[in-house]
């Protein structure tokens, strides 16, 4: 388990990058990402995702699928990746695929 610093700094990063990926495969919703993140060796509660979602959906990189599910607090609202979504996760793809390279390639020399 990675301490809290890591944790905190690094990886809760990441939590955006696997959320998009899967909007980008298809709806997604709180619940189940909580636990497909869980799945990776993230920690995360309802109470870290739901804010995060909400953020990701202000910065126009998700979206909620029916918007008047949002209303009814007891409700899932399924989020889409919107276009914004895509370019986001496609630089981010870029920065990776640069980023793991030289980390290879560092540690071949």
């Amino acid at each position: 388990m990675p301490d809290q610093a890591l944790e905190n700094e690094i990886l809760r990063p990441l939590w955006k990058v696997h959320i998009l990926h899967h909007a980008q495969q298809g709806p997604i919703v709180g619940h189940w990402m909580i636990e497909e993140l869980r799945e990776h060796g993230y920690r995360v509660s309802p109470g870290t995702l739901y804010p995060l979602l909400a953020r990701m959906e202000k910065l126009g990189w998700l979206a909620c699928c029916n918007p008047s599910r949002k209303k009814a607090a007891k409700e899932a609202c399924p989020y889409r990746l919107t276009a914004a979504g895509r370019r986001a996760l496609r630089e981010v793809e870029a920065r990776l695929k640069e980023l793991t390279g030289e980390i290879r390639t560092k540690a071949r020399s």
